[in-house]
């Protein structure tokens, strides 16, 4: 008989195993695969963006779906918090661009050893290579895990950390929602989130700008009445099927939303070339450009302005021809480019599927689970956290900061849990 379970070698089983294991002796975990921590070695490519140390308001802000639930289990194990369990065991981490934390060896395999080493320490039993078939909850409230060899061991208390259905190679297959629905959960749908979207557009289709990458940029997806409903202002890419980069992975999930709530496929998106500059301002420099050279063509007028296939790219779809000089544009043909420039709106029409995203949205419903402890106001002892939960954050460190918070917490908890 264990004290505690935990099923899901990932950023929030290591820590729920690491949390539990410090209040008793008597704590397995089970990893389907080989190895702990794979989710953690590809993080940050391969440097493991362990956390952010922005302001706790900023770190909600960043984590759109349901970040607000994260109030409390920051009350109790925190960002700071974070940094200060990977560094007191000897990681250092240092500070990136947008509160973006990382091991300063730059090798997410310290993050992934300093967790293993706790639990070695702290004489966690692992079972890696083993997949759970079943759960169940015994009429003396014990939880009953069935392994596909059949093999059987019971708990006082159980933690579900096994991610999300994103990234399946790393063994995030979804198993936890099947889990904690034979438990009595409710399990909101399941989205892709960060991840590219797709667009069957003339130019995308033709590969006209593929591989084109366009720095700082702001990109938005639209509502039905033409209004932004989010803007990301960061890098973005076009690919032979659509858009991908930082910009279009952040609006990825508000284009599966807009779908929803229009009620059909097609979304309008929004590309603003030049977010610093007004209109007023763009307006005026392309003025005083083709002022300054009269009798350019105007693609070789405005060279250097934007990247060259953008630029001829919006010539064309501004109707400017080829031989056009700046001698002989018009008023409303500069118009039309400043407009194009400050607004290019094209049709999208969904996502890359989940299992090619970044992150999960969608899971275990929130409003079943007690914030504080992480414990299940349906099954006392059960104990849920990480992607397995409807709680989704742009990349960036949102995502590991919840899985290890909401890990820490759960963990931290089991111990107390006596029958």
């Amino acid at each position: 008989m264990y004290q505690t379970i935990i099923i899901g070698g990932g950023p929030s089983g290591l820590m729920a195993a690491a949390a539990a294991s410090q209040n008793s002796e008597n704590v397995l975990l089970i990893e389907k695969k080989k190895g702990l921590g794979r989710k953690l070695k590809i993080s940050g490519g391969g440097r493991c963006n362990v956390t952010n140390r922005l302001p706790y308001d900023e770190i909600i802000k960043n984590i759109p779906g349901n970040g607000k639930f994260l109030y409390s289990p920051f009350s109790v194990f925190d960002n700071e918090s974070i940094i200060q369990f990977f560094e007191s065991r000897g990681v250092g981490l240092k500070e990136e661009d947008h509160g973006r934390m990382f091991p300063v060896s730059n090798k997410a395999q310290d993050v992934v050893d300093a967790l293993i080493h706790t639990l070695q320490q702290n004489n966690v039993n692992v079972k890696e290579e083993s997949t759970v078939q079943s759960i169940e909850y015994t009429p003396q409230q014990t939880f009953q895990v069935t392994l596909n060899e059949q093999q059987q061991f019971e708990s006082k208390s159980l933690i579900i950390a096994t991610g999300g259905t994103s990234v399946p190679k790393t063994g995030s297959t979804g198993d936890g929602y099947k889990f904690a629905k034979h438990l009595g959960h409710t399990i909101t749908e399941l989205f892709p989130t960060e991840v590219p979207i797709t667009s069957s557009e003339p130019f995308i289709k033709n590969k006209r700008l593929k591989g084109l990458s366009l720095k700082d940029v702001a990109l938005s997806v639209l509502k039905k009445n033409g209004k932004q409903r989010i803007t990301h202002q960061m890098d973005m890419l076009f690919t032979h099927f659509g858009i991908s980069g930082p910009a279009a992975l952040r609006c990825s999930q508000f284009v599966y939303k807009e779908q929803k709530s229009q009620k059909q496929k097609e979304i309008q998106m929004q590309l603003d070339a030049f977010p610093n500059l007004s209109v007023a301002q763009l307006e005026a420099q392309i003025r005083n450009i083709l002022k300054d050279t009269p009798d350019k063509y105007i693609k070789n007028s405005l060279h250097g302005l934007i990247e060259e296939r953008y630029l001829l790219f919006i010539i064309e779809q501004a109707q400017i021809s080829d031989d056009l000089t700046a001698h002989h544009i018009s008023n409303a043909q500069i118009n039309k480019l400043v407009e194009l420039f400050k607004g290019f709106t094209f049709t999208v029409n969904g996502t890359l599927p989940i299992d090619k995203a970044f992150v999960t949205g969608g899971g275990v419903s929130l409003k079943e689970i007690h914030p504080k402890t992480m414990m299940s106001k349906h099954v006392p002892g059960l104990f849920l956290c990480g992607e397995v939960l409807d709680i989704h954050g742009y990349t960036g460190g949102y995502n590991i900061t919840s899985a290890l918070v909401t890990g820490n917490v759960a963990g931290s908890n089991t111990g107390e849990f006596h029958l």
